[in-house]
């Protein structure tokens, strides 16, 4: 990689926008090809390395993130970071409903390896605890739709414009299936139920993480504090040490100015979170977008200019977007659960709401005091999310934290009934992440705008060309895009590299390829669909 720092004679700048994954992703990409970057954020510190704390000093992080089997790209960063022993092993997960235990996802890990979807059936048929078989085989025929999702983009639209129950009902699938494990497996994977989902997000989200390899659900999660501390800290240091990354805590990008000519970006208009301090980032030779459709939308709203060059970018903004629960609870005596991720299926109480709860005391074991803020540990300590959560944010602290220590986790152990919590804090996050509703796939933003140097990154950005296997709600996907942005910007001259000979764009690991089975079956159908469409027949859910 090019060591070119900031004295490079009239490096480029980019403004890099919003210190997520795909924020993180742009500027590494784009330093380490000499471009002068200025990444900027609302939190106060986004490199990860102030903590995010309770007030009494205990760690604290929005939404339990895992790390499953395909992210190549995560891994290969943890690799080039010197980080060894970040994650845990692959953990199995657990899903509870009102009626107990309804099903556990194994760990796959070096198990005699069987084409997909066989290896699934064969180790999961000892898994569902209640689920007759004729239901879980009633999902044989959303495998044919999978085959036949990505077989022209007019196809895809097709999907994409009709919503996940629909689909699921058209292909016989059981009403049992469908409450039991695909809504709440929709309702924590892309934070909707199936009526709220485009079919096509639905199906690429399910092949990913379950259908595209027999291991492909292995997921393992941080070993010890939190995922900004142990893996974003340590590359926000190097791109600051090595490059000199500019970093702007606590500041809000509040408008986009362009050249009146050109309609290239000229300068970024800021403010300040804690004063209230206006102030221009000027000389901006492009910037990367990697917000939310509530920030897309704010930002077009004060940016005349930039909307009216770019209004893919408006309709992104009044996409819908979803409201986000996290909770934390620090007790007073250890509780034990068989599997340190679960998930909560069916309870009334939820009110439409997903959660999930997850042991962090037998996840970080090995760190466990560092959970209670460098205190003597004392029990157990659980991170709890809800999405979909607008109903669970209308309830006071005191009321979530009773819904789970009362009516949720006992379900998991009846101990937690009598186990007393001796802190909890719980944070809102509305309109945090985002809706793939019906019919938004055209909606959502494009990595390359019509401006040429303003690009968009996430997990929600249509890639184009640049398309990589890792789907829906996704860190893998939202770094990669971040990575994809930048190269863009560097690939059609928009930003100029400190070596032109050297290697300009940053390097993209691409998941797996599918299984041959796969593959011919989608080469197969595609025969025999193409042809029935000429004659003017199609799939009954896609008439």
């Amino acid at each position: 990689m090019t060591d070119a720092g900031p004295s490079t004679p009239n490096p480029s700048h980019v403004v890099v926008i919003g210190a997520g994954w795909a924020g993180w992703g742009a500027a590494k990409a784009l330093c380490e090809a000499g471009v002068r970057v200025t990444l900027l954020d609302g939190m106060a510190d986004p490199t990860g390395s102030t903590p995010l704390t309770t007030t009494s000093g205990k760690p604290f992080e929005a939404g339990t993130r895992g790390f499953w089997k395909d992210y190549p790209n995560i891994n290969a960063l943890t690799a080039e970071l010197g980080l060894s022993n970040v994650f845990t092993e692959f953990t199995t997960s657990a899903f509870w409903s009102p009626d107990g235990l309804e099903a556990t996802a194994p760990v796959f890990g070096d198990a005699l390896a069987w084409p997909s979807p066989i290896g699934q059936v064969l180790a999961t048929a000892t898994n569902f605890k209640r689920l007759p078989v004729a239901d879980r085989l009633s999902i044989a025929g959303l495998l044919y739709a999978m085959l036949d999702l990505n077989r022209s983009e007019a196809v895809f639209e097709r999907y994409d414009n009709l919503d996940a129950l629909t689909l699921f009902r058209s292909l016989g699938i059981s009403e049992r299936m469908i409450n039991d494990f695909l809504r709440p497996t929709l309702l924590v994977g892309l934070f909707k139920p199936p009526e709220d989902l485009s079919a096509a997000v639905t199906m690429e989200l399910l092949y990913y993480y379950s259908f595209a390899h027999q291991d492909s659900f292995d997921v393992r999660w941080i070993r010890s504090s939190t995922i900004a501390e142990q893996l974003i800290a340590p590359l926000a240091q190097r791109l600051i040490d090595r490059y000199g990354l500019q970093v702007l805590g606590g500041t809000l990008a509040t408008g986009l100015n362009l050249h009146p000519d050109t309609k290239a970006v000229a300068s970024v208009q800021t403010r300040a979170s804690a004063t209230g301090e206006n102030a221009v980032i000027d000389g901006v030779d492009a910037v990367v977008l990697t917000v939310g459709a509530k920030g897309m939308g704010a930002l077009m709203a004060q940016s005349p200019a930039c909307a009216a060059a770019a209004p893919e970018l408006v309709d992104a903004g009044t996409l819908g977007a979803i409201d986000v629960v996290s909770v934390r609870l620090w007790l007073d005596a250890y509780v034990e659960v068989a599997d340190p991720a679960n998930v909560f299926s069916r309870f009334e109480a939820l009110q439409g709401a997903g959660g999930t709860f997850f042991m962090l005391d037998q996840l970080q074991q090995q760190t466990e005091a560092a959970l209670w803020g460098g205190e003597l540990p004392r029990g157990s300590v659980i991170a709890s999310d809800f999405y979909n959560a607008t109903a669970i944010a209308a309830l006071s602290d005191e009321a979530i934290v009773a819904l789970l220590m009362r009516e949720l986790l006992p379900v998991a152990n009846p101990a937690f009934h009598t186990a007393n919590v001796l802190e909890a804090e719980v944070r809102r996050y509305p309109g945090s992440v985002a809706w793939f509703s019906p019919g938004s796939f055209r909606q959502r933003p494009p990595l390359e705008t019509a401006i040429p140097s303003l690009v968009c990154a996430g997990d929600w950005v249509r890639m184009g060309a640049r398309e990589f296997g890792a789907k829906g709600l996704c860190q893998e996907r939202a770094y990669v895009c971040g990575l994809e942005a930048a190269n863009s910007l560097l690939r059609r001259g928009v930003v100029r590299s400190a070596d032109p000979g050297g290697r300009a764009q940053h390097r993209v690991i691409a998941i797996r390829p599918d299984e041959p089975q796969v593959q011919l079956g989608r080469s197969l159908n595609a025969q025999v669909m193409n042809t029935a469409d000429a004659l003017g027949l199609r799939w009954p859910w896609l008439a």
